[in-house]
């Protein structure tokens, strides 16, 4: 792959680099910058901890361990080479070691990473996790891997094929350094599996997995809620023409922008329609007031009030509604429900939309 600069009449090519090269650091240098904004590998990630290896019998260090939207733990990996060393086999040890884990253990690993405020911790996972309280959900036990390097053995890439094949959520994140003048560029790219191909080997996966275990009462009740959701939604939306149902307490639609994604949770009482903005603290704040500086315009085209969450010190910020009514709710007062959820994000959709183009 190459990186090119446009000028007046041609394509001039960006030259490569390394991280040797760069004096970039694994450890000093990428880590350091993925702990601070892991957008670049992945919208969904919560860092609750770094160099984690918090069990007996060995000195091993998970480089990044995070949490994801759908209650999983993800174990992050790093290396500066250009072939990823032997880092699948390292990090298959480390998911194996922290598949135990409970969703209070991992609060109060986040918790020691923040230097010892419990409460403060939680709010925080609760948070990120949409969730009103502890009770609400479990640690799924799944752990996925993300492998991050500037390039990789064709070993390992056969290997991560071979085991998203058996259902494990594995996946290869490529850094390539470039050199502009005197910036270093660095270009992410997912190279494994294929974000093409991605959602299709999901598909398949879920549908092995269903195969094999029954869900509990609260994943019964939304796979069957968000089912019966997303036909309703056709003849309204094409919002989400493409999705499959979930058992997850939320449902995701793009708006034409990374980094902006709507949003429809259910918590045990309430439901809520949001646009997360992502991209990190940074560049997700500049983004929200920007937006905030249209809220009467926005508004004005919603047809009601919002809640506009900045959300301080976090790597994202939402503009939503909430309304009570549940996955809790009486499965006879479903079409009520789905239809304000329904009413509620096609028009944040359409009030939202032409603005976040514009950013």
């Amino acid at each position: 792959m190459s990186l090119y600069r446009v000028t007046t009449d041609k394509l001039e090519a960006v030259d490569r680099t390394t991280f040797a090269e760069a004096g970039v650091f694994e450890r000093r240098d990428l880590q350091r910058m993925l702990r601070k904004d892991i957008s670049p590998i992945g919208d969904d990630l919560m860092v609750i901890a770094e160099e984690f290896g918090d069990w007996e019998d060995s000195n091993r260090r998970i480089d990044l361990l995070c949490l994801d939207k759908g209650a999983n733990l993800v174990v992050v990996e790093i290396k500066r080479t250009q072939d990823g060393g032997h880092m699948d086999l390292q990090a298959l040890r480390y998911a194996a070691m922290v598949s135990s884990m409970t969703l209070e253990q991992a609060i109060d690993v986040f918790a020691q990473t923040k230097g010892g405020d419990a409460e403060e911790a939680r709010g925080e996972v609760l948070g990120f996790l949409q969730l009103d309280s502890v009770d609400e959900a479990e640690l799924t036990g799944d752990v996925r891997i993300v492998l991050v390097s500037a390039d990789f053995s064709a070993e390992i890439t056969t290997a991560v094929l071979w085991l998203n094949q058996r259902e494990l959520d594995i996946r290869c994140i490529r850094l390539l350094p470039y050199r502009l003048g005197g910036e270093l560029l660095i270009d992410a790219t997912q190279i494994n599996p294929l974000p093409e191909a991605e959602a299709y080997a999901v598909k398949l996966r879920k549908q092995a997995q269903e195969k094999r275990k029954v869900l509990g009462l609260r994943q019964q009740t939304l796979m069957k809620f968000w089912e019966q959701f997303i036909e309703r939604s056709k003849p309204k939306t094409s919002l989400l023409a493409n999705r499959s149902t979930t058992k997850d307490h939320w449902l995701s639609a793009g708006i034409g922008k990374s980094h902006f994604t709507l949003n429809v949770l259910l918590t045990r009482q309430g439901g809520q329609v949001e646009c997360y903005i992502s991209g990190g603290e940074e560049k997700s704040k500049a983004a929200f007031a920007a937006l905030q500086a249209q809220k009467p315009e926005i508004e004005e085209r919603f047809g009601d009030v919002l809640d506009w969450q900045e959300l301080p010190g976090k790597q994202g910020c939402r503009i939503c509604k909430t309304f009570p009514g549940g996955w809790t709710t009486p499965e006879s007062d479903w079409p009520e429900l789905q239809d304000r959820l329904l009413d509620n994000l096609i028009r944040l959709e359409r009030a939202l939309r032409e603005r976040v183009q514009e950013l």
